[in-house]
């Protein structure tokens, strides 16, 4: 039984999705002192930036006129698809960077997809319990100033949920700029609520992870 873990922040001290996301690895081995958790960390080990266009580019190839890098690339993917399919649950753990998502969980979902266990229509993790952190540094709720230009989170979910058929949790932490930022300072109370019940929430799912594992 295992848990699967993807870290895309590009801090590795400081960052609340790796912060919540650790909450909910260990509210799981607790719960489940026996599983094992496979972690991908995509800034300490970066997905090539031209492995999937050349990914790509080899399934509209014959397989026997391929090159070495796309076979290489075919290989990248296939690897990266066989640690998320041995899982019995997964968390993704991202911040929201620029108002889209990050450049190495996307680099990481295209080359999924380029794997044919992934393409559109497979539903892969059908029934899968996948949980989604993620960091925001300011607030994008409703009435907020930037209402809707959160363009990452629900693109995620939808290639999770719709794409590849995982039943998907959501744990959200926002406004996690405001201890840094002077011009948020009136707001740090309120972050710190809300990062506080990211973190109770990871919990409760990291829980949910281990019964369902054992």
């Amino acid at each position: 039984m295992s848990l699967f873990r993807l870290d895309s922040s590009i801090r590795t001290e400081g960052s609340v999705s790796r912060e919540v996301a650790d909450t909910l690895e260990r509210a799981y081995l607790d719960q489940h002192p026996g599983g094992a958790v496979v972690r991908r960390d995509l800034v300490a080990d970066p997905i090539p930036v031209d492995a999937w266009p050349t990914a790509a580019l080899a399934g509209f190839t014959p397989e026997d006129q391929r090159t070495d890098a796309q076979r290489e690339a075919l290989g990248l993917a296939a690897r990266l698809a066989d640690e998320v399919l041995r899982a019995d649950a997964v968390v993704l753990a991202t911040p929201l960077y620029n108002f889209g998502v990050s450049q190495h969980l996307k680099g990481w979902i295209d080359l999924l997809i380029a794997d044919p266990r992934f393409a559109p229509g497979t539903a892969p993790l059908a029934g899968r319990p996948v949980a989604l952190v993620v960091a925001r540094g300011g607030g994008y709720g409703a009435g907020t100033p930037r209402e809707g230009w959160d363009h990452a989170t629900g693109w995620i979910v939808r290639i999770l949920a719709d794409v590849w058929g995982a039943d998907v949790t959501l744990i959200e932490a926002e406004l996690t700029l405001a201890d840094v930022q002077p011009a948020m300072a009136e707001l740090r109370p309120l972050a710190a609520q809300v990062r506080a019940q990211a973190h109770e929430r990871a919990e409760t799912v990291g829980k949910d992870f281990g019964r369902t594992a054992a």
